[in-house]
């Protein structure tokens, strides 16, 4: 049993779904989306707040403007895709405080929250607290 509660405690301290994102945005400022995709995906469709910080980019000197104090959830296409991961271990690897968007945009538009970009979605009224 205690393998068993271990195994969910540490699956849940690296992996929110996209409501316990928008709740976090809700609570706290504490909280930042990561688009770990191309630029391109990002100007057509993003998170609202969210950075663009492809996983491809991710460096000491490219992530030197970061807050490190900040809790980064990084998050890509979907479960297809998994640049969500590579940038979660690479900004993990650079000294952050990661979690990992569980299904990400998509999944963020299928429980009916809005994006921003070029071709956004509608959806939830989306209130930034920064």
């Amino acid at each position: 049993m205690q393998k068993q509660i271990e195994f969910y405690e540490n699956k849940l301290a690296f992996e929110m779904d996209p409501s316990d994102l928008y709740d976090a945005f809700e609570k706290s400022t504490d909280y930042i989306a990561v688009d770990t995709r191309q630029a391109f995906g990002y100007e057509k469709e993003h998170i609202p707040s969210a950075i663009n910080l492809p996983h491809r980019e991710m460096t000491e000197e490219s992530t030197k403007h970061l807050d490190k104090s900040k809790i980064y959830v990084c998050y890509c296409d979907g479960i297809g895709c998994n640049a969500s991961t590579k940038g979660a271990l690479k900004m993990s690897k650079l000294g952050f405080k990661v979690k990992e968007l569980m299904g990400g945009i998509e999944w963020w538009k299928f429980d009916g929250y809005a994006t921003e970009g070029s071709k956004p979605s509608k959806g939830s009224k989306f209130v930034c607290a920064c």
